[in-house]
């Protein structure tokens, strides 16, 4: 990764810790490009998990949740640390912003259509997926017209996992009322109609930017 600036708004960067580990991988042998490419290890491993959290019950079902969730975050944690290594640590390399974009729309990929297969709903989960991939696409369109990038929500990434981990904790109480993937199936749908909201939002953001005079 080598972007400097036009970076999404991310109050952890600023934190003590982030800085920290930061630092701590700045001087290794560590490059932003394999931080952005172990995101897409872990979100392979989140949707491994919702899959088999889908199909398992009792402890088991316990188990692939949490890891599932925990992996949810570790991707979030991957895409933090490319972004600090590259900038702060002054790393980054010609091919990063490739490395900075692809692993993301993959991960998206990877863990929703987990979540839809798991649950026995695989069309539900690739169109959480697509949707997420839109919301990038259209962001990723204004910078190519000239425009900052919109990183806008309600459902932008960030946002996206937020609500993955949360099913994927709440779900753990389902047995309590004689539940099961409801929970799950419920955040797809909120990731679907609030993903394609935001590729609304920010489509329409960035018309009016585009239709707007030129300022001499």
């Amino acid at each position: 990764m080598t972007e400097t600036g036009d970076r999404r708004p991310l109050a952890s960067r600023d934190t003590r810790w982030a800085g920290a580990i930061a630092r701590w991988m700045a001087v290794r042998a560590i490059t932003p490009n394999q931080i952005s490419q172990a995101s897409m290890a872990a979100a392979a491993l989140a949707g491994v998990m919702f899959f088999l959290a889908g199909e398992g019950a009792g402890a088991a079902r316990i188990v692939w949740l949490l890891l599932a969730g925990s992996f949810c975050q570790l991707r979030l944690l991957c895409n933090l640390f490319d972004g600090m290594v590259a900038v702060e640590g002054g790393k980054g390399a010609p091919d990063g912003p490739f490395w900075n974009e692809f692993p993301d729309r993959v991960a998206d990929l990877l863990i929703f259509a987990g979540v839809g297969y798991g649950i026995g709903m695989p069309g539900l989960g690739w169109a959480a997926g697509a949707f997420a991939v839109l919301t990038a696409y259209v962001r990723e369109l204004g910078r190519a017209t000239g425009q900052p990038s919109d990183f806008s929500g309600p459902m932008a990434k960030q946002h996206r996992m937020a609500v993955i981990t949360a099913a994927a904790a709440i779900s753990i109480l389902e047995p309590l009322w004689g539940g099961h993937n409801q929970v799950l199936t419920a955040a797809l749908w909120i990731v679907v109609i609030g993903a394609a909201l935001t590729a609304i939002r920010r489509g329409r953001t960035l018309v009016l930017r585009l239709k707007e005079p030129t300022k001499q």
